[in-house]
């Protein structure tokens, strides 16, 4: 990775491009801290910190905090990736949509326009019932017309900007830029919760043996974490397939061997969020409706949804709510490669360019032989994704470990930065190649 970006520093463009996307998120940084006109920051702060609800923990750790402050970036990139998520699954359901992926770069162009049209919709609606829910709350200094207006106006500005941003990077920068985006987010709250965990576990421990032990035991975690979602991301099965010769005039073309790389994470942190999603959902609109706090059937079923009980010695019942979650891991991770990979247009694309399988007949025993593996590959990469997932949220029930990053979080990270550095070198090679062709 040094060494990458070193030679990535040599290149005059690539550096350009790489200080572009730092000013970038320079910019970010600093609009995540200006606050929201017309709203009770301090108030909204300690409201937050009463909530249980790891709904606006997760949304926090993705916003940088900025939900929390209630800045003009409080949205942030969250309404492109619902609607990024809702056109992919939209591109498998119409027939138009589909027809406009598969028309090269004038149908993607067209769905990036439809996409950006969404992400203001979705960034409107949510801003609009934070602003009423604010309001209500008290939360507002003003709670009229106007101040409503104008929290929904900036807010979705506020959405947009960071959409602008990442497409600019996308296009400017080191490329993966709404990526980057989230990604600097998540980044940017780590030190807080290192913090955290120094002064729980390592300045109020009872002696320095203990605090050794307890530094150690976090370092390990971390990086064994961190080392294992780097093998599940880059983890493949590569399927050979061989392409026969044909007779083109005098000449003989074809004949190469080529494979098919199938991901173990093939659907990447999608599952989880999607689990997460469903689980924290009914937690959140209770905790805004200011439900969810008693004693009752309701309140235990909240609680056995949220994060915040699962794993706790003391009240072992709630942490079914776990099983529930690898559960939709599980079915989502299928879900989620079943609308994405299509073994039996594989297997006609192959079949028309004259490859196949060594040892499968081409057509639909090779769309059986694929769906085949492409299963055990799923169940692999899902039980990978489970683990990562499970081990923040073990620590956290057994040992109170509050943390706001977890598994999600560090699967993003590891998941952009090892993407980006391929953007970079990509970058340099096209750069080296056009450098020979101009000599």
């Amino acid at each position: 990775m040094l060494e990458t970006l070193r030679k990535a520093f040599k290149i005059k463009d690539i550096r350009n491009r790489i200080f572009y996307t730092f000013l970038m998120l320079i910019v970010i940084r600093l609009g995540s801290q200006l606050p929201l006109p017309g709203v009770k920051g301090e108030v909204i702060a300690e409201w937050f910190a009463s909530q249980g609800a790891d709904g606006f923990n997760f949304f926090n750790a993705i916003t940088g905090g900025s939900f929390e402050q209630m800045s003009i970036f409080a949205l942030n990139i969250t309404p492109y990736i619902t609607s990024s998520i809702i056109m992919q699954l939209l591109t498998i359901a119409i027939p138009k949509l589909e027809e406009m992926q598969k028309d090269g770069e004038d149908g993607r162009k067209k769905i990036a326009e439809i996409t950006r049209y969404v992400t203001v919709a979705l960034a409107l609606i949510q801003s609009i019932a934070m602003a009423i829910g604010f309001g209500r709350g008290g939360y507002l200094e003003q709670f009229n017309a106007l101040q409503v207006i104008m929290m929904v106006t900036t807010l979705t500005a506020g959405s947009a900007v960071l959409m602008w941003i990442g497409e600019r990077i996308t296009e400017k920068g080191v490329g993966n830029g709404i990526s980057i985006v989230l990604t600097i987010n998540i980044i940017s709250r780590i030190p807080e919760d290192l913090m955290t965990l120094y002064n729980q576990f390592i300045k109020n421990a009872p002696n320095v043996g203990n605090a050794i032990i307890a530094a150690l035991v976090i370092l390990a975690v971390i990086l064994v974490t961190v080392v294992f979602v780097i093998i599940l991301q880059d983890g493949e099965r590569k399927i050979p397939v061989q392409y026969s010769k044909k007779i083109q005039g005098r000449k003989q073309v074809g004949g190469q061997s080529s494979h098919i790389p199938l991901k173990v994470n093939t659907a990447g942190v999608i599952p989880i969020i999607f689990a997460q999603s469903i689980l924290q959902f009914p937690v959140v609109i209770a905790s805004l409706m200011g439900k969810g706090n008693g004693n009752g059937i309701g309140s235990k079923i909240l609680h056995g949804m949220s994060q915040s009980y699962w794993c706790d010695p003391e009240q072992p019942v709630y942490s079914i709510g776990l099983v529930v979650y690898i559960i939709l891991i599980v079915a989502f991770a299928y879900f989620y490669t079943s609308i994405t990979f299509n073994p039996l247009e594989i297997a006609n694309n192959m079949k028309r360019q004259g490859g196949f399988i060594p040892g499968i007949r081409p057509g639909k025993p090779t769309s059986d032989y694929l769906a085949k593996i492409l299963n055990y590959i799923v169940f692999i990469g899902a039980v990978g994704l489970t683990i990562v997932a499970v081990i923040p949220i073990f620590f956290n029930g057994v040992f109170s470990a509050n943390v706001s990053f977890g598994g999600t979080s560090i699967i993003i990270i590891v998941g952009v930065i090892i993407e980006t550095l391929k953007q970079i070198e990509s970058q340099m090679l096209v750069r080296y190649y056009k450098g020979f062709l101009n000599d």
